[in-house]
């Protein structure tokens, strides 16, 4: 393997097949174009689904899957992918590429079948959504409700947790012992015995984003989780994100695709527990400066707030905290150039954060001044 070819041998014109839980059946896909650049695979899903074939030749004459449900309008399937080739998919031959044109759509999972199960479903005449009968979706709050335990987690293969405050790591497996899909995110949330996630042998692919607690022991074993495929890890403690990457790294030429970032050291975790803008730390196109300057005008900007609410409220003053915010945004964006769509979002995220924080201490409405403060942000922005 050297740095300009895929870990795994891909080829365009090469067709390569999954086993689809989506289906019940393999389908296939073919790869229409490799950026080495990029280390990107573009991939055409075919509409194809049967038993394991053992050559492309088996698909017989096999076409493009193109999608009409909801407001997809006749799009190809197409979609460029991270050029490891997941270990569950095999090559089973090549043919001429269905098509030539490039495809401007990205995605990190490699499809399974899902899309096509959409289209029949659709076909079928039915609008309502597919929605895959052995996935679970929910809050760590639903999670831990009785009724979740007994009546939903039967068949359940791909579960996905999100506002994890403090999760059993043990007892997710006893209740889900079948997954092959599992993710996991908080909010700075602790996950305690994440160890027990070894005892998930079917297990193919692990997210776990903003949660701590874990350490290096709690690392995922190959030995244990053979068919692991996917291992992603954001907002994780640094002991256990270099575990992990050691572990794995040796595994991404058999087919893992391991992405691990956001290491975090427990001094960082202390400092940043009421920082709505920690994500940003470390955020690819985000430099340091921009980061650290962002995050001490928010806190300049909260303990500014706070002094106004605890002293009488003057909503015209208030309203000057939100145009210094503003203002001092303006300012780094115009020399860094880093507020995109999403971090806008963010920033007003994070000023309902800071009054809502505010609110709390105080203990009554605070509705007048945080519609004071926004609007003094919005007087001046340019972001």
């Amino acid at each position: 393997m050297t740095g300009d070819q895929p870990p795994r041998p891909l080829a365009v014109g090469d067709v390569v097949a999954v086993y689809s839980e989506a289906l019940g059946a393999w389908t296939a896909s073919q790869v229409t174009g490799i950026d080495a650049s990029a280390k990107c695979a573009a991939v055409l899903e075919l509409d194809w689904s049967g038993p394991e074939p053992s050559a492309a030749a088996n698909l017989g004459n096999v076409q493009p899957l193109r999608l009409t449900h909801h407001s997809w309008g006749g799009t190809l399937s197409h979609c460029n992918h991270a050029w490891v080739l997941p270990r569950s998919f095999r090559v089973i031959g090549s043919l001429a590429p269905l098509v030539t044109e490039p495809s401007y759509a990205y995605a990190s999972v490699w499809g399974r079948g899902e899309q096509l199960a959409r289209q029949r479903h659709w076909d079928s005449g039915s609008r309502e959504d597919w929605n895959a009968p052995y996935a679970l979706t929910c809050t760590a709050q639903e999670l831990a409700a009785e009724h979740t335990r007994s009546t939903l987690r039967a068949g359940v293969k791909h579960l996905t947790v999100h506002g994890i405050t403090r999760l059993d790591c043990a007892r997710l497996v006893a209740d889900f012992p079948d997954l092959t899909r599992l993710s996991l995110s908080g909010n700075l949330g602790t996950l305690t015995s994440a160890a027990a996630l070894n005892r998930l042998p079917l297990l193919q692919g692990l997210t776990i984003r903003e949660l701590f607690g874990m350490d290096a022991s709690d690392c995922l074993l190959p030995r244990h989780v053979p068919g692991v495929e996917e291992v992603w890890l954001d907002g994780i403690p640094a002991d256990y994100a270099a575990a992990t990457r050691k572990t794995w790294r040796p595994h991404v030429r058999h087919g893992v695709q391991l992405d691990v970032r956001g290491a975090r050291k427990p001094e960082w975790v202390a400092a940043n527990a009421t920082n709505p803008l920690r994500d940003w730390d470390g955020r690819e196109h985000i430099p340091r400066t921009g980061y650290r300057k962002a995050a001490a005008q928010y806190k300049a900007t909260r303990d500014a707030f706070l002094a106004e609410v605890t002293g009488g409220e003057h909503h015209g003053n208030i309203a000057e905290i939100g145009r210094a915010f503003g203002a001092a945004l303006n300012a780094l964006d115009s020399r860094l150039h880093f507020i995109e769509t999403v971090e806008r979002e963010e920033l007003f995220d994070a000023l309902d954060f800071l009054v809502d924080e505010v609110q709390t201490a105080a203990g009554r409405d605070l509705t007048a001044a945080r519609t004071a403060l926004i609007e003094g942000v919005d007087s001046i922005r340019d972001w």
